[in-house]
């Protein structure tokens, strides 16, 4: 154990300060990042204001802290993408990480764990430059706050998981885009990245309950800006880890057989 919080440690600190050296690049990054929550803002405040003032429980106010607090669940929900996974096979990058001690996945994991510090300090005054322009209406409870805090990271590591199982796909096939796009289609619906799950149709939102992608954006947005009980606060928290842990026992599986499969191939 005391190797991993080592290894995670100094991957994590080797990310801040790579990343810190990328700033710029990494604050216009930011910036593109807003156009699409406001896009779904200025839409959606409008028919709000077109329904008398709020629409599926949320006020104009209200959808502008959703959408401000979802720039910074955005930035947490960045992982390493299938797309990863296929270069790394691609270019004989996975061999000589099997020579390592580690999962790949653990390398994953820390470094940009360790990126989310700079994105958060970065988001701030892009978060205070939209509060101040949009107006949100927040006010969360202690208990919010800090059950907040706990989901992004969880909702990072439930995402982390469903998109590391893309990735190993890439062991059976070096094409993983076909079906990488489908499910990120699937995200894009279910997870309310692209609308509060409020506003979905009923039946939408109880088949999104029973899959990972709401508890990687809505359960950690609407645990802030929302009026969830403390029951609802925990089962959320509870859903998040058992998709956690779902998602580690089949990254397990898939890596026990597609490594047997495995060739290694480079430039």
């Amino acid at each position: 154990m005391k190797r991993y919080i080592d290894f995670y440690l100094t991957s994590m600190k080797i990310a801040i300060l790579e990343q810190f050296q990328y700033r710029a690049q990494n604050y216009f990054y930011m910036v593109g990042v807003i156009v699409e929550p406001t896009i779904y803002l200025v839409v959606w405040s409008t028919i709000a204001n077109q329904q008398g003032g709020s629409i599926g429980g949320y006020s104009s106010g209200g959808l502008a802290a959703y959408y401000i607090v979802w720039t910074l669940v955005r930035q947490m929900n960045i992982v390493f993408t299938p797309y990863g996974w296929e270069d790394r096979i691609q270019h004989g990058r996975l061999s000589m990480e099997l020579m390592r001690p580690m999962h790949p996945i653990h390398s994953d994991v820390s470094y940009f764990a360790g990126w989310k510090f700079v994105m958060i300090i970065l988001w701030i005054p892009i978060a205070t430059a939209l509060a101040l322009i949009f107006k949100p209406i927040l006010n969360p409870t202690w208990v919010q706050v800090l059950v907040f805090v706990v989901a992004i990271w969880g909702a990072y590591l439930v995402r982390t998981m469903i998109y590391a199982v893309l990735g190993l796909i890439t062991l059976w096939t070096t094409r993983v885009s076909a079906i990488f796009e489908l499910v990120f289609a699937l995200e894009m619906i279910l997870s309310g990245r692209f609308v509060p799950m409020t506003l979905m149709p009923v039946w939408v939102q109880h088949l999104a309950y029973y899959l990972p992608f709401q508890w990687t954006f809505f359960f950690p947005i609407n645990a802030l800006v929302g009026r969830s009980s403390s029951i609802e606060l925990l089962t959320g928290l509870g859903m998040q880890l058992i998709w956690i842990l779902i998602g580690i026992l089949i990254v397990k599986i898939v890596w026990h057989f597609g490594i047997r499969r495995f060739s290694s191939v480079g430039n």
